[in-house]
């Protein structure tokens, strides 16, 4: 006979559009253990598993916190009530909660309808206050129930002591699969998950129901949108909030860290269930689609996830997807858990030309079979050999914004997409992967006349030798990263340099005019006018990311605005449950524009 051992969650929290997929153990009549699913289209032994899944429903309403999704709220901020705002974003679970979140909160009233404020108490309304009779929700109805446990990080078991069936609180089947996608109809319900072993002939269940019951599920946490702020000024917005304008084309570049390097050692700081893939792939895809990029570079995305998730739920939206996985001479682990550059682009603005594959491995063995003597070459390519790749794509556009002294012409853009070794003790590993990244691209700019734009997660601060390289075009012989050569692959150093006019996009903010774009100015670093940060976590606050375009083709347009400290909050290191990667995603918008001569 079949029998269930075991059953449990792998993510104890349920979240609105987050699939929940219990883990099932079963013992064999012949003693063995198994986790494979038995349906009953294939019985086992004569017996299959029956599922479902149940909500509790109650007439006692359950608000949860804004911030903390996983606690219940007390107060009210009731400046959101009367501007109208999402009522699920006025909820708070304590005071500091609300005070806390008070300058990421207020961007909310700042952009909320100017009637917001017209009536009422305005501290009341500035401030929230905690909610009474008749001031829009009641305590009562705010008031955590006693077997609600408090959780720290989801460190501690969220489930409730006991749930029965009382006065006005009814179970009501939600699904019949392993499987359930929690809805916005289940907000503040506990779900109830049944398994049991069903006889293949008579349908009647055997044995006892092994049950599990969750915690509240909570709605899937969501940052204020970042904006587009027009670099010129002269940018419009269309009925969706987006700047636009003609010609014009955007480019997202996001490292959304991989499911293999998001473990809980690293980033205890974040709630488990926050930080499970389950829970981060839809955040995730929900904050890139939101962007609506036309061409959009990811890294750090596992092969199976590129294919199973990324992919085909881009395709939904209109992108089509390349994809270059890492090579695998370092690499140990499950290969289809290797990470890689994918790049996708709107199928109805551009359409794919060419692809091209940069391995840094290729080249380093290239490399040590012509300067590495024989001797050396073992040690040599256990330094440069660490499967990083580039992904380059030449598109080209479908909509035609031609000049007219060149009708007819193609218009064609190159994009580059890639991730540079991480290890900061390799600083001459890292300067020549850029190296060997930009000497590829002059190639493909001396065949064709072609804007470019270079994307990626580059793994070196402003300043740097590759940070220099890509932005100066050449590296100052006295740099000190140069000193930092055992293979003297960097020499001589004259040869580090290339010809491509890279400019980084965001540092477009520094050269604007206005008071306007002061804020803007002030989340950049001042020596080298780019953003202070793209990776946060609670070891590191730096930026890594970037965007390079060539600046005699290429106009920046608009640039999605910098998250600062105070929208992270003090408190807050990235992933967090509102942002699912430690990056933040850059993203650009550019206009084409006739070829000015090289200095």
């Amino acid at each position: 006979m079949v029998s269930v051992l075991r059953v449990h969650l792998p993510s104890e929290i349920p979240i609105v559009g987050c699939e929940l997929t219990p883990y099932v153990l079963l013992r064999r009549a012949d003693k063995t253990i198994t986790t494979d699913d038995v349906h009953e289209t294939a019985p086992l032994d004569g017996q299959f598993l029956r599922y479902k899944w149940y909500r509790v429903q109650s007439d006692k309403k359950v608000a949860v916190c804004s911030i903390h999704p996983s606690e219940q709220a007390t107060l009210q901020c009731l400046g959101c009530v009367k501007a109208r705002l999402p009522v699920a974003k006025s909820y708070h679970c304590t005071p500091k909660c609300f005070s806390d979140a008070w300058q990421h909160h207020r961007v909310l009233h700042d952009r909320a309808a100017s009637a917001a404020n017209e009536n009422g108490n305005e501290d009341e309304e500035v401030f929230g206050r905690f909610s009474s009779s008749g001031s829009g929700v009641s305590n009562s109805s705010l008031s955590a129930s006693a077997s609600s446990a408090i959780l720290v990080n989801g460190s501690e078991a969220p489930y409730p002591a006991a749930i029965t069936q009382k006065s006005g609180e009814i179970w009501y089947e939600v699904g019949r699969c392993k499987t359930y996608t929690p809805t916005a109809d289940d907000i503040g319900h506990v779900l109830k998950f049944e398994c049991v072993v069903v006889d293949a002939e008579t349908k009647l269940p055997m044995g006892h129901v092994n049950t599990i019951l969750t915690s509240r599920v909570i709605p899937a946490p969501s940052p204020t949108p970042r904006r587009l702020i027009p670099i010129d000024g002269m940018g419009h917005l269309d009925a969706d909030g987006r700047i636009t304008s003609s010609g014009t084309f955007t480019v997202l570049s996001y490292n959304i860290l991989s499911e293999a390097y998001a473990t809980n050692d690293l980033y205890n700081y974040c709630p488990s269930w926050a930080l499970s893939w389950a829970y981060r792939r839809q955040n995730l895809l929900r904050e890139i689609v939101g962007y609506r990029a036309d061409i959009i570079c990811l890294q750090e995305v596992q092969s199976d996830h590129y294919e199973e998730f990324f992919a085909p739920e881009l395709d939904k939206h209109g992108y089509y997807g390349l994809y270059k996985r890492k090579t695998i001479e370092v690499y140990s682990g499950n290969t289809n858990t290797i990470d890689g550059c994918a790049t996708f682009f709107r199928r109805d603005r551009f359409s794919h030309v060419k692809k091209y594959e940069v391995e840094f491995n290729k080249a380093a063995q290239s490399l040590t079979d012509a300067m590495i003597p024989t001797t050396q070459k073992k040690t040599a390519l256990n330094r440069l050999v660490k499967d990083n790749v580039a992904l380059i794509v030449v598109l080209e556009a479908k909509v035609i914004n031609q000049p007219v002294d060149s009708p007819g012409k193609r218009q064609l853009l190159c994009v580059a997409n890639t991730h540079v070794n991480v290890h900061q003790d390799l600083k001459d590993v890292k300067l020549w992967q850029v190296h060997t990244l930009l000497k590829g691209l002059e190639k493909i700019a001396a065949s064709a006349d072609i804007p470019m734009l270079v994307c990626g997660d580059f793994n070196s601060v402003p300043g740097s030798a590759p940070h220099a390289l890509l932005a100066m075009g050449k590296v100052d012989p006295s740099h000190p990263d140069l000193a930092v050569d055992p293979l003297n692959i960097l020499r001589p150093h004259s040869k580090l340099a290339h010809q491509l006019p890279l400019v980084s996009a965001y540092s477009s903010f520094a050269r604007t005019a206005g008071l306007g774009f002061e804020p803007h100015k002030r989340r950049l670093d001042g020596g080298t006018n780019e953003p202070l940060f793209t990776n946060v976590t609670r070891d590191f606050i730096g930026t890594l990311d970037y965007i390079f375009y060539t600046a005699d083709s290429l106009v920046v347009e608009s640039l999605l605005e910098l998250l600062d400290e105070e929208r992270l909050r003090k408190d807050t290191a990235l992933p967090s449950p509102e942002w699912s990667s430690d990056h933040i995603a850059l993203l650009a918008e550019f206009r084409c524009c006739k070829n000015k001569s090289r200095q």
